[in-house]
């Protein structure tokens, strides 16, 4: 009797694969960006209001050596994103790894939050990932991967969270529930949940003392930064075939 071996990429005629990054303007958006392509992927970089931070990332790209351009679109817009999506295949010759970093996280406790609020964050947070995983599901090609973005409040259960945390624990459903639906396809799909991390979305708000009480809670005691969030993207998007249906919690050890 003979095993069949499990499949991995064929890199050798699909160079560069070709991925594309939502929210690629942002903080870790950015990082993950920068870190696909020196991985020598083919980098479309989504943004959704800030055109020229987008520039600049396909701009640092190309310094480098990598290949990047920038689309952008409204992530809950379901043709907008078709557009996008067909934008790149048709320029790359097809889809390889999407990572959806994109999302808004408004804060405020329950009893405080209007619901014209929550709803955006739902819309944003959940409707766009849902889009997203929808189109990557129909368009990648065998052996790629699908990499969501949770967050590690889901455990924290920090207060003025609710909104963001309810939002992001549909995100984990959905990415769970995908794995599975693409039984016998060879593409992965996970969710990274990063702990508190030092980016702009992160630090709007939050008083220098907030900062460091939050940042001691972890053993390692400081925040992530973008690039330790990349790093375990881009083992995801890469080598990291036999991880699929996991939510990794990159927090430095909070929970």
């Amino acid at each position: 009797m003979t095993t069949q071996q499990p499949s991995s990429p064929d890199t050798s005629s699909r160079t560069p694969r070709v991925a594309i990054v939502t929210g690629a303007s942002g903080g870790i958006g950015r990082a993950v960006a920068t870190r696909l392509a020196d991985d020598g992927m083919t980098v479309v970089a989504h943004f959704s209001g800030n055109r020229d931070r987008a520039a600049d990332v396909v701009a640092e790209i190309t310094h480098r050596g990598g290949s990047a351009i920038a689309l952008g679109g409204d992530i809950a817009d379901e043709n907008a994103m078709a557009d996008l999506f067909a934008e790149a295949a048709a320029r790359f010759g097809g889809l390889d790894v999407v990572v959806h970093t994109a999302g808004i996280m408004p804060l405020a406790p329950i009893a405080e939050m209007d619901l014209e609020t929550f709803d955006r964050v739902q819309r944003v947070n959940v409707r766009g990932t849902f889009i997203i995983d929808q189109l990557a599901a129909r368009e990648l090609r065998p052996g790629r991967a699908i990499i969501n973005f949770s967050t590690s409040v889901t455990r924290l259960q920090m207060p003025g969270y609710g909104a963001y945390a309810a939002s992001k624990g549909a995100v984990e459903s959905l990415t769970l529930i995908l794995a599975r639906e693409l039984r016998g396809r060879d593409v992965t799909v996970n969710a990274v949940a990063p702990g508190p991390t030092a980016t702009p979305l992160f630090f709007d708000g939050k008083s220098t003392e907030a900062v460091e009480h939050i940042a001691s809670l972890n053993p390692m005691q400081r925040l992530g930064t973008p690039e330790d969030i990349a790093e375990v993207t881009a083992f995801l998007a890469g080598p990291g075939r036999w991880v699929n249906g996991q939510v990794l919690y990159a927090n430095g050890g909070a929970a």
